[in-house]
């Protein structure tokens, strides 16, 4: 199984329920965490990110593994899936399915973020050594950001602080739309109840597209709701796989 991350400390508690049951491999997309950049001019739109990802498989020894990916790597799982370079995907609240106001929102309410995490880069700890610091620094993303461990919180900023990708990568996704196509792999669609960033009506407009997908409603989750419901996740994850 294959989880396409932007932070892997928010992916963390999920991870550990799934490596119980499967061999799993946290892949940073290109850009971000550990991960080079795409290629000099090579602008990092969501088919460019996807077509990196399918590219790696092979090399990874995973041919067509399940996807998992939440907010743009949630768009990057449904173009692999469009694809046919996996066997399945979970997509939890992807981007795409914004108009152009809502887009503006959520990539200027990251803008925020960034900004606060790379002021205080040299001491994350400064943020996320307490729960008001965690409020404020992850209001958009978790429904319950002072719940995140602190541990968590600190790897988030520092890498959301570092990541070369991050302001190509924001231009080059404005622009990106979900296309609609009829999955020939198991797809789910998961969406928090309490997204902020991506609100819950654009599940409907995912249901619209992806008639042929499973679309699920999490229930008190934020946009990344990795962290607020770690076993509703896990759950949603392994049931598609096994599906």
């Amino acid at each position: 199984m294959v989880v396409l991350q932007l932070d892997r400390d928010g992916w963390a508690p999920v991870l550990e329920r799934l490596a119980r049951e499967h061999e799993v491999v946290a892949v940073d997309l290109p850009g971000f965490g550990d991960s080079p950049s795409l290629p000099e001019g090579t602008t990092p739109t969501v088919e460019a990110l996807a077509a990196a990802v399918a590219e790696w498989l092979p090399g990874a020894d995973l041919t067509r593994p399940p996807v998992v990916g939440n907010s743009l790597g949630g768009a990057v799982a449904l173009e692999l899936a469009r694809s046919g370079a996996v066997g399945s995907a979970v997509t939890l609240s992807p981007i795409g399915l914004w108009t152009r106001p809502e887009a503006a929102y959520a990539l200027g309410s990251l803008r925020v973020a960034r900004t606060m995490a790379r002021a205080c880069a040299e001491r994350p700890h400064w943020i996320a050594g307490h729960p008001v610091g965690r409020t404020v620094a992850f209001w958009q993303l978790a429904a319950r950001p002072w719940r995140i461990p602190e541990a968590a919180a600190a790897g988030a900023l520092r890498n959301l602080a570092r990541s070369p990708g991050f302001e190509p990568t924001q231009r080059a996704v404005r622009a990106y739309r979900l296309r609609a196509f009829t999955p020939e792999v198991p797809v789910t669609v998961g969406w928090g109840t309490r997204d902020l960033m991506t609100p819950p009506h654009q599940a409907l407009r995912a249901a619209r597209l992806l008639p042929g997908a499973r679309h699920v409603s999490l229930r008190g989750c934020g946009h990344s709701p990795m962290s607020d419901d770690p076993e509703r996740v896990a759950r949603v994850v392994l049931d598609t796989v096994s599906g």
